[in-house]
């Protein structure tokens, strides 16, 4: 049985939302030229990589909030989903951290020290 929808009418666009998601999307574009600046500009290290990581969790925000509706829930719903994804990935990291040593360990990989810096035994 075949059903007739004969009462549908177009709503007009509404500028303030399609104006919102312009200035979200330009705001994740100017993070992510900041980004490739970065990336080109700096050796790699210690800090690029906490760039990146501030800069991602930065656009990881802007693209749950707005796109995703997150930022427009009650604060409970908000906190009951950020907190254990947060708990998570600190189990990631840590579970990593330990699975890589214990590999190391195992291997007998030793640190890698440059060549032409003074290694410092601190076996005693």
């Amino acid at each position: 049985m075949e059903q007739a929808t004969t009462s549908v009418a177009v709503q007009p666009a509404d500028r303030s939302k399609i104006m919102g998601i312009w200035k979200i999307a330009g705001i994740l574009a100017i993070v992510t030229a900041i980004e490739y600046v970065f990336a080109f500009t700096m050796d790699a290290g210690m800090l690029r990589t906490i760039i990146f990581i501030g800069l991602t969790i930065v656009k990881a925000f802007y693209i749950v909030s707005e796109f995703m509706h997150l930022g427009h829930e009650v604060k409970g719903l908000i906190y009951s989903i950020l907190l254990p994804m947060l708990f998570l990935v600190w189990l990631i990291v840590a579970l990593v951290q330990l699975e890589g040593a214990a590999i190391k360990k195992a291997r007998g990989i030793e640190n890698y020290v440059p060549a032409g810096t003074e290694h410092v035994d601190d076996s005693h």
